[in-house]
């Protein structure tokens, strides 16, 4: 790629996000030669625009870290070089102008709510594109499956399917190729990973951090649609897909396709939604030092949404492999804990040797995300007595790239590689998995419960005791 567009580049993303992520990368030298440019909604001026570029290329600016000194020359380049053009991307006619005045092939990435990014595409031509050109979207990709289905036919009509990036910073290159590496080169693992050895799979995103002041987005979409639609499920599709051939594109978005298309929520002979999924909102407490105010409180929020800030399901992939156990996706805010990680919780053993005391726990692995890590906890001798079982944990560091997620996932897109980028039919599909549960939710059929800020949840579900 020879110029990124980025489309809502006045945006909280663009800021937050985005930038500092291609800053990253740009700093590291693995992005020579790009040209960037920004196009908002908002009057920016240069001054303005470039006060942004400031602020979020400062950690990548600072020798250390990954970047170089040619890295770092580099971006002061870019950031000199860069501009901004005030655009309404819905009109007729206006992107394509703006696509005309830049050297091509063009990354245009797509900083916007989706039914914007569907406008923006709708009006554009194959003519407005310059040859090459890769589209980069955002998550959420739609609100629903029939929206996705309906963005994807837009976007082919475009460019080629593996020229189309949908962006989920969850599939960076470490989350991964560490669960692949992981999986895939130990023979020890492999043979275990399946329903006959493992009880139930869990992969949890518990944050600290409140609304942020991302009320008018998150009140909208909820923890659901925030985390668990997108990026929790994908996690989980690569945790459970089949060894693929090869590292490439094809073979790895295959398989996680085949993963997603057989997966449910609730189990599928008793698919009973208030029993697999569980919802709640918190209310006034304390996290750390910090006072937060019940969730309808807070400011932006319209208590009519109706908007969980902590939601679990239970997934079943409904193949030889995984029938019958349980992935159990959680996310939520406001938590007393930030925990970052999937947990594989292995089955009893069938014997245990009468004669031994102590407790007898449940193998488990953990591997984390943020930090990258693994943990290991085993039932073992003693200490003291040989006949006591006694609870240890082995615990490494996993491999991370230093540059951050959007910087992996920007990497890929401006190399042509799409293995990080999730396919059309998985966006589809992840719709289509989480659907039966939000419409229950929204009808009431499922309670929304209430759990302190600054707590683990509420305290008779399983995950917030362990």
């Amino acid at each position: 790629m020879r110029t990124l567009v980025i489309l809502g580049a006045s945006g909280d993303l663009t800021g937050r996000l985005l930038l500092p992520g291609v800053g990253r990368l740009i700093a590291s030298g693995r992005a020579p030669g790009i040209t960037l440019v920004g196009a908002g909604n908002d009057d920016w001026n240069a001054q303005q625009w470039q006060g942004r570029l400031a602020e979020s290329f400062a950690d990548a600016l600072a020798p250390g870290g990954a970047s170089t000194k040619d890295g770092i020359k580099e971006l002061k380049s870019v950031q000199k070089d860069s501009s901004y053009q005030q655009l309404d991307v819905t009109a007729k006619g206006a992107l394509g102008k703006l696509l005309a005045t830049v050297e091509g092939p063009v990354a245009l990435y797509f900083a916007l709510p989706p039914a914007i990014s569907q406008k923006a595409c709708e009006v554009l031509t194959k003519k407005d594109l310059p040859a090459g050109t890769r589209l980069v979207m955002e998550k959420p990709f739609g609100s629903s499956a029939s929206s996705a289905h309906a963005l994807n036919a837009t976007l082919e009509r475009l460019v080629p399917e593996d020229h189309i990036h949908r962006v989920d910073h969850f599939r960076g290159k470490s989350t991964v190729l560490n669960i692949m590496g992981l999986r895939f080169a130990n023979r020890l693992l492999e043979p275990l990973w399946n329903g006959v050895h493992i009880e139930k799979v869990e992969i949890i995103f518990d944050e600290d951090l409140t609304l942020e002041n991302r009320a008018r987005y998150y009140d909208h979409a909820g923890a659901g649609r925030d985390m668990i639609q997108s990026h929790l499920l994908q996690v989980m599709a690569i945790m459970a897909m089949e060894p693929p051939a090869t590292l490439g594109q094809e073979d790895v978005r295959s398989s996680i396709a085949a993963v997603l298309r057989c997966s449910t929520i609730g189990h599928p002979e008793k698919p009973d939604l208030a029993e697999s999924t569980r919802r709640a909102r918190y209310t006034k407490g304390s996290i750390g030092k910090r006072k937060v105010p019940d969730y309808v409180a807070e400011e932006g929020v319209d208590p009519a949404n109706d908007t969980e800030t902590l939601a679990e399901v239970e997934v079943y992939v409904n193949n030889w492999r995984w029938a019958g156990v349980p992935f159990v996706l959680r996310s939520g805010k406001a938590l007393g804990r930030a925990r970052k990680e999937a947990v594989v919780t292995y089955k009893p053993v069938p014997h245990l040797p009468a004669g031994f005391t102590g407790t007898d726990s449940p193998t488990r692995l953990h591997i984390g995300f943020g930090p990258d890590t693994l943990t290991l906890d085993l039932d073992v001798n003693g200490p003291g007595d040989l006949f006591t079982l006694d609870r240890v944990q082995l615990e490494t560091a996993l491999a991370s790239d230093p540059l951050l997620p959007y910087g992996e996932v920007l990497e890929g897109v401006l190399t042509g590689d799409a293995l990080l980028s999730v396919r059309g039919d998985t966006a589809e599909d992840c719709w289509r998995i989480v659907e039966p549960a939000f419409a229950a939710w929204k009808d009431g059929a499922v309670p929304m419960e209430e759990y302190t800020a600054g707590s683990a949840g509420p305290a008779d579900w399983t995950t917030s005791n362990d």
